[in-house]
């Protein structure tokens, strides 16, 4: 049986194919990262760039913006196939981490990079299925 979903850009009820995933939506709540790494825009940058390669996704582009002496940045990797994002805390030694791919593009693999190049103390991940 095919189960109804409305959507509110249009009333009319679509199909959905039971377990379609196009995509898979991981959110990583990473702390005990060290302060210095999380308040470096260029660092958090290039690993994430280098996350996003490692799961096999190709970069379009990326924005990251720091918020000035002590604060941290915010900063996405543009995907062909979605995202990855990051915003960070240094004064708490925490970062908040999104990453979301489909196609044949591994997210779990961008986590794994992450954690390597992060290093957090502990981790809470929460992994969604998307469509």
């Amino acid at each position: 049986m095919t189960a109804l979903v409305s959507t509110p850009q249009d009333p009319r009820p679509a199909p959905v194919t039971p377990h379609a995933t196009p995509g898979r939506h991981i959110l990583a709540d990473f702390r005990g990262v060290p302060a210095g790494l999380l308040a470096d825009a260029r660092a958090l940058e290039r690993e994430l760039v280098l996350a996003a390669e490692a799961a096999g996704a190709k970069v379009l582009g990326a924005h990251f913006h720091h918020f000035g002496e002590g604060a941290g940045v915010t900063g996405v990797v543009m995907l062909s196939e979605s995202h990855i994002s990051v915003h960070s805390w240094p004064e708490h030694q925490f970062a908040a981490l999104d990453i979301f791919m489909c196609g044949a593009a591994r997210p779990e693999l961008a986590l794994e990079r992450l954690h390597a190049a992060l290093a957090p103390q502990t981790v809470r991940v929460t992994t969604v299925d998307r469509g």
